[in-house]
């Protein structure tokens, strides 16, 4: 990985500051770290990108119904 680097003019410590807090972010660094933290097995993965992907589409969906797109429907339920 190429080293991140912010050069400092005027004095202006804070706006450097600022600009390498966002290259950091660009770069996905801070996500990295957190996810090496510790070992999540792959199957553990799966499930966790499956629900996050379930919590998107019922969103979608509710978003979706509250606009009048498309007619709320309690049959979809399962019983």
């Amino acid at each position: 990985m190429k080293g991140l680097s912010v050069e400092v003019r005027n004095g202006d410590f804070n706006g450097a500051l600022r600009r390498f807090k966002k290259k950091v972010q660009e770069a996905g660094i801070v996500q990295e770290i957190r996810e090496r933290q510790q070992y999540i097995k792959p199957s553990e993965q799966r499930k966790k990108a499956k629900a996050a992907g379930r919590a998107r589409w019922l969103k979608k969906q509710a978003k979706l119904e509250a606009d009048g797109v498309i007619p709320h429907n309690r049959s979809t339920r399962r019983k």
